[in-house]
């Protein structure tokens, strides 16, 4: 069939021909007065699949001079067309979006007559920036109007590693009572010995039992003394700390802990046991409840409201933890800690 190349749409003006590849695909838009209105994308996919012949000037275009063309107009082409090109081989109806968002993709057997878009799309190129903030706006932006958020990643040689992107509100089912203990500061942990070890591990599975011995991160320390359950001494001097100078002395080893405590206190205000995920390359494995009845089902990695990085970074982080059979919390720890988690996916 044949269109012509109109500025930044490609015009099928036969109204029976325009129908045609209107009722098979859903491509373009019909014209108020007959015909058909595609977009670049959806001219480039069609001429690729021999199914359009495009013109300017009385002229054909192959797909390689239409590439071409469409390139000097179109921002970031490339992720844009390898996604769009996926999705349409993969079954889906894809509309390009004007708004916020690269394409709106309908459920498959859903159409923009008889139902709503199920997908927000962002064409992604591996070497954009990872910005936490906008990402966030993104997925409140699809919450509000009900749509799922579908990152669509493309590497250096064109494969594409497709992303959802949702809020999250983790909780657990932990019960705590009421005890007391008393710990040693020995470099930058605490010891705890004796009877009341194992009464403060039972009671929140805090710290980790060494033989007698029950050792407590900085972390958890802080957010028992906060709670009134724990007396922290010098294991040298026996001189008890008070809460200000054992912070003084915890930010001193780790200078981040102001921003892991923040999101440390809300975990456990969720009824979440929370340890260290250094072992998986992030802040926390976080429980729902007794470590040694539960895999601990989160990794949460907490980041500053302005976080950025590379999406190698973020491919990383969420391979792992879905290779460990986890799932990857971002916290964000602006004027309010939201948690975000990310989720690889083959639509």
């Amino acid at each position: 069939m044949a269109g012509e190349l109109v500025g930044e749409s490609v015009i099928i003006a036969d109204m029976a021909e325009g129908s045609q590849i209107y009722n098979k695909g859903y491509y373009g838009y019909p014209r108020a007065g007959g015909g058909l209105e595609l977009d670049l994308l959806e001219a480039l996919y069609l001429v690729e699949c021999d199914k359009l012949r495009v013109e300017v000037a009385g002229k054909d275009l192959d797909h390689a001079a239409l590439y071409r063309r469409v390139a000097r107009s179109v921002e970031g082409l490339q992720p844009n067309y390898i996604v769009y090109r996926d999705l349409r081989q993969r079954g889906f109806i894809v509309k390009l979006d004007q708004g916020e968002f690269d394409f709106r993709v309908y459920s498959r057997g859903d159409n923009p007559h008889n139902s709503q878009a199920k997908n927000w799309v962002l064409a992604i190129s591996e070497r954009n920036i990872f910005n936490i903030a906008a990402l966030l706006e993104k997925s409140e932006t699809s919450q509000r109007t009900r749509k799922d958020l579908l990152l669509g990643v493309v590497d250096e040689e064109g494969d594409i590693t497709y992303y959802t992107v949702e809020g999250a509100e983790p909780h657990g089912m932990t019960e705590e009572a009421m005890t007391l203990a008393v710990g040693s500061l020995l470099d930058d942990a605490v010891i705890v010995l004796g009877e009341e070890a194992d009464r403060l591990y039972e009671n929140g599975y805090y710290g980790k039992k060494i033989g007698p011995m029950l050792q407590l991160s900085l972390l958890e320390t802080a957010y028992l003394i906060d709670k009134g359950r724990l007396e922290v001494r010098n294991i040298r001097s026996g001189q008890k700390m008070g809460e200000k100078g054992f912070l003084s002395t915890a930010r001193r080893s780790q200078p981040d802990f102001a921003m892991r405590m923040r999101a440390y206190r809300d975990l456990r205000s969720r009824g979440m046991v929370v340890k260290t995920g250094f072992k998986y390359g992030t802040h926390f494995r976080v429980y729902e409840g007794n470590p040694s009845k539960h895999h601990s089902r989160y990794l949460v990695h907490v980041v500053p409201d302005d976080y950025s990085t590379v999406w190698a970074e973020i491919s990383r982080a969420v391979r792992l933890a879905h290779g460990v059979k986890k799932e990857i919390l971002f916290a964000s720890s602006g004027e309010y800690l939201r948690y975000v988690k990310l989720t690889r996916v083959r639509p």
